[in-house]
């Protein structure tokens, strides 16, 4: 194929297509076939402004020169390494790397492929971690309603969004659910909203119904994104790690999208100081280039698994692709653009510059609330009667072919542009959003 020849499929039934409309995408296909930076080159050379990082997940923007470099050089040198009982540099200098800019007390990682991925091992290592301790009733997990934590039987069972959840039975036993933070009252709502701190406590109910001394782990999403960006309430997520030390329950923090810089520092858990005992990472680590996951772990938690005979695996549990050779460079030269550029804490000076650029979005046509932190915004709309999800679809749709990238849950916009966005771009894409609002039905 000449190098200047676009490719341009011509038959798309095979492809089976992940959280799509797939019927009215064949119908009318969105190919995108070049990315750069900002923005994506479509199949009829178009440029597309990019307003959600990919998938949440690009965060130093496309094509970035070091991280493709990192990932042809180690395709060329060791392409593959297996991690049961081998090991490659790589894996180890990255550990210790993400290590260095985690929140104080997170001193081990434990790799995966995908947030999904991630989410079940957290899971999974907090029930081996009571068991290990001789506290082995310890097998209730608490998550939370409209929770988003990947597609695992885990983090569906622990997640709490209807559509994810019904088609699928009964799920794991023993896990419960805490109510979402999304309030009424808290409409319109500039960074943390002041109203919902005593949420908090109905993780005290649960531990009342089912006695603290069953409950293995509570996870939660430190800002809830996939289901619409929702924020946490002033003092909400300190409540939380209050009350899960008081009863000896883990918190871990799903940070598949907050992690790598997305409200201005490298996690979540240090914008808002709260550090919880594992935190689940993905998307970021890698720039999206590579499928690539984590979990972060105390070493409170990595130590108790340390015992016994030296010859015996501590933990049954791992991937052939953990750790691979060309994720790990992948992720070592996107920590190295991070760091060089000062991404990881650009979010913070950009945030409000971005805060006022999305509310200018509140008396356009159909827009019932806005809400935004750090580099990160949702522009709610009202549906449609007895059509929900329709208006947010169609929105999509035109955005799309105006120009801009913007992601949709329901009824809600979501945008989570790269992290070198520029301010005449923010302008950009909040002034195209706004003009497709404008014609919205």
């Amino acid at each position: 194929m000449p190098l200047d020849r676009k490719p341009a499929p011509n038959d798309l039934r095979a492809f089976w297509m992940p959280f799509t409309a797939n019927r009215q995408f064949k119908s009318a296909p969105r190919m995108l076939v070049a990315s750069k930076d900002m923005h994506y080159t479509t199949a009829d050379d178009r440029q597309v402004l990019d307003g959600t990082a990919g998938l949440w997940c690009c965060n130093a923007g496309h094509c970035r020169p070091r991280i493709t470099e990192a990932v042809q050089a180690q395709v060329g040198e060791l392409d593959y390494a297996p991690a049961f009982q081998m090991g490659h540099p790589l894996a180890f200098e990255l550990a210790n790397r993400l290590v260095d800019i985690a929140p104080e007390g997170m001193e081990h990682v434990f790799y995966t492929n995908s947030g999904s991925e991630a989410v079940d091992t957290a899971l999974k290592i907090a029930l081996a971690y009571h068991r290990a301790r001789g506290d082995s009733a310890r097998t209730r997990l608490i998550g939370r309603e409209r929770g988003y934590h990947g597609v695992g039987f885990g983090g569906i069972s622990v997640g709490g969004i209807v559509n994810n959840r019904r088609h699928f039975g009964t799920l794991l036993a023993g896990v419960d659910h805490m109510p979402h933070t999304h309030l009424p009252e808290n409409v319109f709502t500039k960074g943390q909203p002041e109203h919902g701190l005593h949420l908090a406590d109905e993780l005290e109910r649960i531990v009342a119904l089912h006695g603290a001394e069953t409950i293995a782990a509570v996870i939660v999403e430190p800002m809830a994104g996939s289901t619409g960006v929702l924020m946490p309430p002033k003092g909400y997520l300190q409540r939380l790690r209050d009350i899960t030390r008081k009863h000896g329950i883990l918190l871990i923090f799903d940070e598949v999208i907050t992690g790598f810089g997305r409200l201005g520092s490298p996690f979540a858990a240090q914008h808002f100081g709260v550090v919880p005992d594992m935190i689940c990472c993905a998307k970021g680590l890698t720039n999206g280039v590579i499928p690539m996951g984590a979990v972060l772990a105390s070493a409170q938690i990595h130590d108790a698994f340390m015992q016994g005979p030296e010859h015996i695996i501590e933990l049954f549990h791992g991937y052939t692709y953990s750790g691979n050779p060309i994720s790990c460079a992948a992720a070592i030269a996107t920590l190295d653009t991070y760091a060089e550029e000062g991404l990881l804490t650009r979010a913070a000076e950009l945030e409000t510059y971005w805060q006022e650029a999305i509310h200018g979005l509140r008396d356009h046509p159909h827009v019932i609330d806005i809400r935004n932190m750090g580099l990160i915004g949702a522009v709610e709309l009202s549906p449609i009667e007895g059509h929900p999800g329709k208006r947010g679809f169609d929105t999509f749709v035109k955005a799309f072919e105006a120009g801009i990238l913007i992601r949709v849950t329901g009824d809600i916009i979501a945008m989570s542009p790269p992290l070198i966005i520029s301010e005449a771009q923010i302008d950009e894409l909040i002034d195209t959003l706004g003009q497709v609002l404008k014609t919205a039905a």
